[in-house]
């Protein structure tokens, strides 16, 4: 998947025999596999100029051979190191690898990049490059989600590093996305516990939504869950207290019914302890 903040590095990275500017986004339209064994030796090793490597990336990068485009790129910083091209050429192989859909390689060669230029005016990419990788990898909420986490805090580096770039803007987009994915986890775990009478457990999980996801679409359940659990354990003020603060912030959804319902069951109402925990979380956030 191409982004707008990848494109953009790509249009101002060097390339060519003149080492001209990268233009236009023509050459992020490759993805034939079979362009991947285009000259496929010529990344092997042998003494080549600047100019000569850069030409041959150009190749890869036209053909959409992305793999052997990042093999090209590392030649500079292996024939020609130290030099301002090795440098750029470090980026380019990390947007190649990344294209590649490589993201281990692209997270290694944009970490690389910062350890040995964290002043450089493009260091702000190769956080972007890194956290764009994490965040490919995300998986379904059935499984670990250490990536999940690891692309978050990648993500929120981005923003509070370089507030004011592209990068940024898209990297908080994202973290709405991976918030709701971690909060999405939570939640899943939680209605695990609650089927099987683990009331402390499901409270647990739909406390961390309440405490760390407030802002996600997950919430409005969180909350019911919290009157249900409450509620099986005769916890009656702390299930009047969720379903009172669900009603407040979502009072036409369908799990406040829900948990209007349920407190019928006991002839209670909603009704809100200022003291109780699920009310100061949201006075905290508000």
């Amino acid at each position: 998947m191409t982004h707008a903040g990848l494109k953009s590095f790509a249009r101002v990275a060097l390339l060519g025999a003149g080492l001209v500017l990268l233009a236009g986004c023509s050459i992020f339209g490759g993805t034939d596999d079979e362009t991947n064994n285009a000259n496929k030796d010529a990344a092997a090793y042998r003494e080549r100029s600047v100019e000569h490597i850069y030409a041959d990336g150009w190749k890869a990068i036209e053909a959409g051979a992305w793999v052997l485009c990042a093999a090209q790129f590392n030649e500079v910083d292996r024939q020609h190191p130290y030099s301002v091209w090795a440098r750029r050429a470090m980026l380019i192989s990390a947007f190649c690898s990344y294209q590649a859909n490589a993201y281990p390689m692209a997270i290694a060669t944009a970490d690389q990049y910062i350890a040995l230029h964290p002043g450089s005016n493009e260091v702000a990419y190769a956080f972007y490059i890194k956290a764009i990788s994490l965040y490919e990898q995300i998986v379904d909420i059935g499984r670990d989600q250490s990536n999940t986490e690891g692309a978050l805090v990648a993500l929120q580096d981005v923003v509070q590093r370089f507030p004011d770039t592209e990068y940024a803007r898209d990297a908080t987009l994202k973290i709405d996305l991976t918030n709701d994915h971690l909060a999405g986890k939570e939640m899943a775990v939680g209605r695990y516990y609650l089927n099987r009478g683990d009331f402390i457990g499901a409270i647990n999980r739909f406390r961390t939504v309440v405490d760390q996801y407030q802002t996600t679409p997950q919430i409005a359940e969180a909350l019911e869950r919290l009157c249900e659990a409450y509620y099986s354990l005769g916890l009656d003020s702390e299930a009047q207290t969720a379903a009172a603060v669900l009603g407040k912030n979502y009072p036409g959804s369908a799990w406040y019914r829900n948990s209007y319902n349920i407190l019928k069951g006991r002839n209670l109402r909603p009704t809100e302890d200022k003291g109780s925990w699920i009310s100061k979380a949201f006075r905290r956030v508000l």
